[in-house]
């Protein structure tokens, strides 16, 4: 039996604590070994007492363990800790962020259903709904993240889903989250907010409209760049829908990677808040240097999303882009002279990564549909990590001055 302070997300006991204790103290559940860290539980089933007791976990009648495809302790600390930060009823663990989309897509959709998504997603995002979804009979018409005119005449009778990222990947461009919220009511379908890049620490899309949030853990959430995860947070109707999908497909969070996601959850806010930082300071740097032509970060005044971003945002993310003057060579140019910056296209870890979007996270996109998401050869991506910001202003230079000379 646990006392008060071992259950930390047990009806109200943290119902008013801030963010910062939730991410630290949520989901908590102690073993009679009464150890002070999230326990690892590394077991595929477990054991009851009786063949009477297993029958009555089996059927639910009994909350318990049945084996962890589906049910296991440090991946359900996870979830709860998750459905705090985001103000949800449940969460679902993923083995990755594609694995939740997916799971979403599989637990609310149907053959003849209708889907509109923003163009500006991740790549796969768009090979998911537009090429396997519709082999299954689900349609997808893509429409400008910041048009709401676009969202509302691509609505149907049919729509059930409105899907988005935003900030967006990788211009960082804003979605109206309220205005959508409204339309996708109206219309009886639901909205699904991909919150990669902003997290809980930045942005809370369900109390914006959004019906359910999803998450890449394998970025901010971890921070380090050490684990594949997902997870999907909303109400409990939708949630468990996804969680029946995952017991039955079996993309599942290992233990491992929960415990993982866990002990990133307890800096995330610090992370962010350094992130942010970190990703303000270099872009305005990158405006004045030679060779630069744009810089698309949504904490810059001048960015069409700035004043949105500061409503909806308590800060504006790690992830910055830049056009470079000249193609696909002059990007190259600059990626390949960097000296600290990893060459990779992941993103939200403590080291700062640099991409050239156009052939790598969007690669698989058509000519036409990168042009509409913006995607140019002369894009350049950088996720701010946590080093020194002037040593990142150097790196950059070095590359930079190639350009120039």
């Amino acid at each position: 039996m646990n006392d008060k302070n071992d259950s930390a997300w047990v009806g109200n006991e943290l119902a008013d604590a801030d963010f910062e204790t939730l991410a630290v103290r949520a989901g908590i559940t102690r073993s009679a070994e009464r150890e002070h860290s999230e326990a690892l539980f590394l077991s595929s089933s477990f054991t009851y007492e009786s063949a009477a007791q297993a029958q009555a976990v089996f059927a639910g009648d009994e909350p318990g363990n049945v084996y962890s495809r589906y049910t296991n302790p440090t991946v359900r600390m996870f979830e709860e800790r998750m459905a705090a930060l985001e103000g949800g009823e449940r969460a679902c663990a993923t083995a990755s962020g594609m694995a939740a989309i997916l799971g979403v897509c599989m637990a609310v959709l149907k053959a003849g259903d209708h889907v509109v998504c923003s163009r500006s997603v991740f790549g796969t995002t768009v090979t998911l709904f537009a090429k396997y979804m519709d082999r299954f009979g689900v349609s997808t018409t893509f429409v400008d993240l910041v048009d709401l005119d676009q969202w509302q005449d691509a609505i149907r009778p049919e729509t059930r889903l409105l899907f988005l990222e935003t900030p967006s990947n990788p211009l960082g461009e804003v979605a109206d989250l309220e205005a959508i919220g409204r339309l996708a009511r109206e219309q009886g379908a639901l909205l699904a907010v991909d919150n990669c890049f902003c997290t809980p620490a930045l942005q809370r899309p369900l109390s914006l409209g959004a019906d359910i949030v999803i998450h890449s853990a394998t970025k901010y959430i971890d921070g380090q760049g050490r684990c594949l995860g997902g997870v999907v947070v909303g109400a409990a109707s939708v949630v468990d829908e996804v969680n029946i999908w995952q017991r039955a497909a079996g993309a599942t969070l290992s233990p491992f990677n929960a415990w993982i996601f866990l002990k990133g959850l307890e800096t995330l806010k610090l992370r962010m808040d350094a992130h942010c930082r970190n990703a303000g300071l270099l872009a305005e740097w990158l405006q004045f240097q030679a060779g630069v032509k744009k810089v698309h970060y949504c904490g810059l005044p001048e960015h069409p999303g700035h004043t949105l971003a500061q409503k909806q945002q308590s800060g504006f993310g790690g992830v910055l882009a830049f056009e470079v003057e000249g193609g696909r060579e002059a990007a190259w140019q600059v990626i390949d002279n960097v000296q600290i910056i990893s060459r990779t296209a992941n993103l939200g870890d403590a080291k700062t990564t640099i991409t050239h979007p156009a052939t790598t996270t969007h690669c698989r996109l058509s000519d036409e549909d990168k042009r509409r998401a913006g995607i140019s050869e002369n894009l350049i991506r950088v996720a701010v990590g946590l080093e020194s910001v002037e040593d990142l202003m150097k790196d950059l230079s070095l590359g930079l001055e190639r350009l120039r000379g």
